[in-house]
Parts: structure tokens; sequence; C-alpha cells
């Protein structure tokens, strides 16, 4: 249920590096591709809208 999601973009370069961790396991993806960039920042607003939305809170306390 806890999870860390940091995304580093370097303008200069155009790399972006998305790294998720839940202190147990460790995800790291790197793109200097436009495509997978604008994927990547639909995946995190998407995720960000999710984490903020009473509905998904109220339905995590229900599974808990």
């Amino acid at each position: 249920m806890k999870v860390r999601v940091v995304l580093k973009y370097r303008h200069c370069d155009g790399n972006l590096c998305i790294k998720v961790t839940d202190d147990v396991a460790c995800l790291l993806y790197r793109t200097d591709q436009a495509q997978d960039v604008k994927k990547i920042e639909k995946f995190h607003s998407q995720l960000m809208r999710l984490m903020v939305a009473k509905e998904s809170r109220s339905a995590a306390m229900e599974t808990d």
C-alpha cells in the first residue's frame, strides 16, 4: 500500500527517469524518446489524480 514515485527530467539532454519503489523492490525506467516521455507524463498525472481522489481513499479503506 506504500509506494514512492520519483520523476527526474534533464532538459539539457532530454532524459527522463522514473523510479518506483516500495522499499522491497525498485523499478527504474530511463528514456530519451519523446513518445515515451509523453506516455510517462500521462501515466504520472493519472496516478496523482487517483491518489488524491476521494473515491480511491474510501475504496482502499474498505479493502483493509
